[in-house]
């Protein structure tokens, strides 16, 4: 997962909550550390993603494949 990608999927999944979420809520799957923080860290986005998802409780079929473009049709 690509940050563009991890940024899309927080904006998607979290919607006007999720500047908030990236910068309050500590997430013990990245040492506690906030979201922004984590990826200010260097943990890719992916794991930060995940973390998120898990503490959240976002159901499993919303985790993966998020913050993806469709592909483009010719």
């Amino acid at each position: 997962m690509r940050r563009s990608e991890f940024e899309r999927a927080v904006a998607a999944e979290f919607g006007p909550r999720a500047s908030a979420l990236l910068v309050d809520l500590a997430l013990p799957g990245v040492g506690d550390r906030t979201a922004a923080q984590a990826i200010a860290a260097g943990v890719p986005p992916r794991d930060v993603w995940l973390a998120l998802c898990a503490e959240a409780d976002v159901p499993l079929d919303r985790r993966y494949g998020a913050g993806r473009l469709e592909p483009r049709r010719s």
